[in-house]
């Protein structure tokens, strides 16, 4: 990474940017930015990167089937590589503007659990554990649902173990949520002391988040029960499974 280090703005449009080349781990894809426009990245160094000189960038670090620089490079999606400028230019769509963040503070709001969502966009539950950009923190009560903060995951990508810094990301939230989670990643989850929920189809945050207040408020199941300090002789004595 340049120093000195770069910008969260930067460091966002960078991380858009090479998810359209799923291939290059995001490493790499700094590597060739840098090699396009010099050690230092930041908003002017962005504004100065072009299709013609990102292709060549990349065409230079892509080795996909052991051919030649050039011909990787003539390969290359060029809708993708002007969608990837128009990101790092700063012309990222309004969906990727970040929700507010409400006051907290530690017992605002009685009887609560914190619970993570894996996010790219807004306030959507639409996050892989292992991709997501973000990570929206909620505090959730029968009564109330706050977000309290927003964690980005990007230096995630540049961790020796990735899967490990997320979980320290979300460490005081007992609950995750995600559209998907693989095996590993799922055990250091739980060994993190964190029960993760899938959801495949994803939704809107908020929405997600009014079913497990729901259960909180009527019928909680044993491993809700407990996150909540119900005493273990207690835990299933109102809970009725949906069936």
């Amino acid at each position: 990474m340049p120093e000195p280090p770069i910008s969260n703005e930067v460091a966002l449009r960078i991380a858009l940017a090479s998810r359209l080349f799923p291939e290059l781990p995001l490493v790499d894809f700094i590597e060739a930015l840098q090699g396009s426009v010099g050690e230092r990245l930041d908003e002017d160094a962005l504004s100065k990167i072009t299709v013609t000189n990102l292709k060549t960038a990349l065409g230079q670090t892509y080795d996909l089937d052991g051919e030649e620089d050039g011909e990787d490079a003539d390969a290359m999606d060029i809708a993708a590589l002007k969608q990837a400028v128009r990101i790092l230019w700063g012309e990222t769509s309004e969906i990727d503007r970040l929700p507010t963040i409400e006051p907290y503070q530690e017992g605002d709001i009685p009887n609560s659990i914190r619970v993570a969502i894996a996010s790219n966009n807004r306030e959507q539950l639409d996050g892989h554990f292992g991709s997501c950009l973000r990570y929206l923190i909620y505090q959730l009560s029968p009564d109330e649902i706050r977000l309290i903060d927003i964690r980005s995951a990007l230096e995630a990508d540049l961790s020796e173990d990735k899967n490990a810094y997320r979980v320290s990301l979300i460490k005081d939230c007992p609950v995750l949520y995600v559209v998907a989670i693989g095996g590993p990643a799922a055990a250091k989850v739980v060994q993190g002391g964190i029960y993760p929920i899938k959801k495949d189809k994803g939704g809107l945050a908020r929405e997600v988040l009014q079913e497990l207040q729901q259960a909180i408020a009527t019928s909680p199941p044993p491993w809700l029960a407990k996150i909540l300090g119900v005493a273990e002789g207690d835990r299933v004595k109102n809970y009725k499974a949906l069936v």
